[in-house]
């Protein structure tokens, strides 16, 4: 599997807010059950306790995914 390095240039909350947009829109679903991930989204608060590590990667995933507009060759541009 492909992996991509990324380094967080803006707070967690600020990058998660596009991705919440999606969730809320009905356009992201979840095949599948992830009680870890699920405990992480349904209890962090931004500022307070631990950084959700599975909360941020879904966020960097679903943007480069859904996000962060193609190239001109197709690929995903930088933004």
């Amino acid at each position: 599997i492909p992996v991509k390095m990324v380094t967080s240039s803006r707070g967690k909350a600020l990058r998660a807010e596009p991705v919440v947009s999606l969730y809320e829109k009905g356009l992201i679903r979840h095949v599948g059950v992830f009680p870890e991930l699920e405990v992480e989204m349904t209890r962090w608060v931004p500022g307070k306790g631990e950084s959700p590590n599975r909360v941020d990667a879904l966020v960097f995933a679903l943007t480069e995914l859904f996000l962060e507009p193609k190239n001109e060759r197709g690929g995903r541009a930088r933004i």
